[in-house]
């Protein structure tokens, strides 16, 4: 692993929570040192024996490049319960990655002990739990980020500058989808729409900031269908005439995972699949050409995006509490839709 660069000291990492998320930040980190952002994993939390003794089998709908095994327990410190973690001294930044309504508290002990963040999606069901730890954060010395992974994958940060910039005119129509089998990696958790919000709270809320962070707030929301298979049309008064997300992880086993958007602009449109190759076509001209992208994935660049702010000392960051509270409003705006079947104001 990368140490110490000359112009580039070695951040110290702490991860709460070995699931399937807590082994993919663990991947992004070793990715992140690899490439150039020296950091080093020193401690890990989790109430699992199995996951502490480094090696844990691997789950999730994604391929994330997190393996079997995940680290030396001789060298990285393990704990049983995040306040331990949150007390070594020698952690600086911490990946919170345990279910939902965990989030909230933790990441405030986490900033009480001085620590530097990195929460997983969703903060938090409730906006006003969202509000709450984004006034905590707002007066802490360390830093706070939303995993709002999307903002940097690959192919999605690409169409987020081409709507910013307008290099084939305005945006006519967006549509995007995400759909797969229910997840099987944490019983009790995802079947619970209680404590997981279901598919649209923790599935459809990636497309549901992606289309306030490209488009901003809507107008108002219409939704229709389940927590576990939802379809938002977002109502603009001054944008697209045509945006709409579709999530769902009812589909039966064997279906798979799909994640794609097609969004039409003035003079071109483009097709992200992620099941294809080419990833990213653009169709213009009278012809679909491939766009060519990196070859990462999102939780890269948001662990990256990190390590690079805490390294030069800025505040701003490309995914932000603040955010957060907005989109939770707006998902809560969805959910009342999909009880009433009525338009409901954002």
């Amino acid at each position: 692993m990368t140490r110490e660069t000359p112009d580039r000291r070695e951040i110290r990492v702490g991860i709460v929570g070995l699931g399937f998320m807590g082994r993919t930040h663990l991947a992004a980190y070793r990715a992140a040192a690899a490439n150039g952002r020296p950091n080093r994993l020193v401690a890990v939390a989790d109430a699992s024996s199995e996951r502490l003794s480094g090696r844990a089998p691997a789950a999730g709908n994604l391929a994330t490049g997190a393996d079997a095994a995940l680290f030396d327990p001789k060298v990285v410190r393990g704990y049983t319960t995040p306040a331990e973690l949150f007390a070594d001294r020698e952690v600086e930044l911490v990946s919170i990655c345990t279910p939902t309504p965990t989030h909230v508290e933790l990441s405030l002990a986490a900033l009480a002990a001085g620590k530097h963040v990195l929460l997983e999606k969703p903060v938090a069901l409730a906006s006003s739990d969202v509000a709450r730890l984004a006034e905590a954060a707002r007066a802490a010395s360390t830093q706070c980020m939303p995993a709002m992974c999307m903002r940097f994958w690959p192919g999605w940060d690409w169409l987020k500058a081409r709507v910013h910039d307008r290099s084939f005119g305005r945006v006519k129509s967006a549509v995007f989808r995400r759909l797969g089998t229910p997840p099987a990696w944490a019983p009790g958790f995802y079947d619970d729409p209680e404590r997981s919000g279901g598919a649209l709270s923790d599935l459809h809320v990636h497309d549901a900031d992606f289309v306030r962070w490209c488009f901003g707030a809507p107008r108002s929301v219409v939704s229709t269908g389940t927590l576990d298979h939802v379809t938002t049309l977002y109502r603009y008064a001054d944008g697209p005439e045509h945006v709409v997300a579709e999530g769902a992880w009812d589909h039966t086993p064997g279906f798979g995972f799909r994640m794609r958007y097609t969004v039409i602009f003035e003079r071109a449109t483009a097709d992200f699949d992620l099941g294809r190759e080419p990833k990213l076509l653009l169709a213009e001209g009278g012809e679909a050409r491939p766009i060519e992208l990196a070859p990462t994935a999102g939780y890269d660049g948001e662990v990256a995006h990190l390590l690079d702010a805490l390294a030069s000392g800025r505040r701003e960051l490309a995914a932000t509490l603040d955010e957060a509270v907005g989109l939770a409003r707006m998902l809560e705006a969805e959910r009342r839709s999909l009880r009433t079947g009525m338009p409901v104001a954002c």
